[in-house]
């Protein structure tokens, strides 16, 4: 019989992987492995739409429920894969079962990191990964609810935003000086910081949350390092995730922030691959190895994974994209810095409207982009990344001047 590729996280990363691997025309077995008895769904509505009740569960699945037949695909749901052997090239399920695999892609994806602080399990403290989990805030999310969120990050944020639009009391908790520092750095973050308190969120930035309070089994607060308390009915931890490289590891893959990858996706480990947030890509554009926690990395990477599966060659060269929309405000953020990555930052626009293009140099180059609420510059903005090409700030912030015409 022949070995099958077999597919081990079944998310959108999983799912497109299946897809494009079928559609590459790849006849053989293919097994789509997932812990989570729901079909391969998208995550980002799980904090946006889907949250605020805009948009139906139908539309977070990557594929219909009859798709995954009618290109023979056997999708095994509610499903662990519990050891890995890249010797023996099999994987074992929780249920005992052995599968032979001739190519193994892992999008094993991310889990959130716990709060490590006594009380953090009480009942009304949630999280969010999973469908189930927004559900479950969608019922907590009511009127006059007091909704404590720990951690001002996007997830965070956009749940605050949800929350707060629901009619709830909302107070968000960052140890940071600003929400979103480490990402946007203190030019840009401040314009979210802004946002959130005119919606009348209560932000309080640089504390410490010390301990979850308990009234008659349920969480009844927050205490923070200061010794004050912040009452709450319900509480969402929003502190960050980590990559599910448990798999990996006990496999005696190379592991790093992540599962280590070459630009085309492949392990340390013959005819094992790698993609989505679990994935520590080296990137041939940046010339360094990052991971990317967002939806597009998790939409096109394991696209390029799969055909690497398939022999191609092929590198994942695109630059990182991600999204958000909170309350009146939408923006998308392209390519990529870290914290000490840039010497200045440029604006184009009006920040005071929230109408305006942020830009990131280094050197004179702009290494990253971030629209909000000013569309259809992504496309510019990225070619602008790429050229590599050092740019007068003053004509980078005239809306006067074409972006094209920037570093002509």
């Amino acid at each position: 019989m022949t070995s099958a590729y077999v597919i081990v996280g079944a998310g959108l990363a999983g799912a497109k992987a299946a897809e494009t691997l079928r559609a590459r025309g790849y006849g053989g077995p293919l097994v789509l492995i997932g812990d989570e008895r729901e079909r391969p769904y998208e995550r980002p509505p799980l904090s946006k739409g889907y949250l605020q009740g805009k948009h139906e569960r139908s539309k977070i699945y990557v594929h219909s429920a009859s798709w995954y037949a009618s290109h023979d695909v056997t999708l095994r749901l509610g499903t662990r894969v519990t050891a890995l052997d890249p010797a023996a090239h099999t994987v074992t399920l929780d249920d005992g079962t052995r599968l032979d695999y001739a190519k193994l892609l892992l999008t094993t994806g991310s889990s959130p990191r716990p709060l490590p602080v006594p009380g953090a399990d009480l009942a009304g403290v949630h999280y969010l990964r999973r469908v189930e989990e927004s559900d479950r805030l969608k019922e907590a999310f009511r009127p006059d609810a007091r909704v404590v969120v720990i951690g001002a990050g996007w997830i965070g944020l956009e749940a605050a935003a949800a929350a707060q639009a629901a009619g709830a009391q909302v107070t968000v908790l960052e140890a940071a000086e600003l929400p979103l520092l480490r990402v946007l750095g203190p030019e840009v973050a401040q314009v979210f910081a802004d946002l959130h308190r005119a919606h009348g969120v209560d932000l309080r930035l640089g504390v410490e949350v010390v301990e979850i309070a308990e009234h008659a089994g349920r969480v009844s607060g927050g205490r923070l390092g200061d010794g004050s308390f912040v009452g709450a009915d319900e509480v969402l931890v929003g502190i960050g995730i980590t990559p599910n490289t448990g798999l990996a590891s006990d496999a005696g893959l190379t592991v790093d922030d992540g599962v280590v990858t070459d630009e085309h996706l492949r392990t340390s480990a013959a005819d094992v691959y790698a993609a989505g947030d679990v994935a520590n890509a080296r990137h041939p554009f940046l010339g360094r190895h990052i991971r990317v926690e967002h939806w597009a990395n998790a939409l096109n990477q394991p696209q390029t994974a799969a055909r690497s599966m398939l022999g191609e060659d092929v590198p994942y060269d695109r630059l990182p994209y991600f999204y958000t929309d909170q309350y009146d405000l939408g923006m998308e953020y392209t390519g990529y810095v870290e914290p000490d990555g840039y010497d200045r930052v440029v604006f184009r626009g009006d920040v005071g409207k929230r109408e305006f293009i942020a830009f990131w140099l280094a050197g004179g180059r702009v290494v990253a982009g971030m629209n909000v609420n000013v569309w259809d510059v992504v496309s510019p903005i990225q070619e602008m990344i790429r050229s590599r090409a050092v740019v007068d700030p003053a004509r980078l912030a005239d809306p006067d001047t074409p972006l094209a015409a920037v570093t002509s």
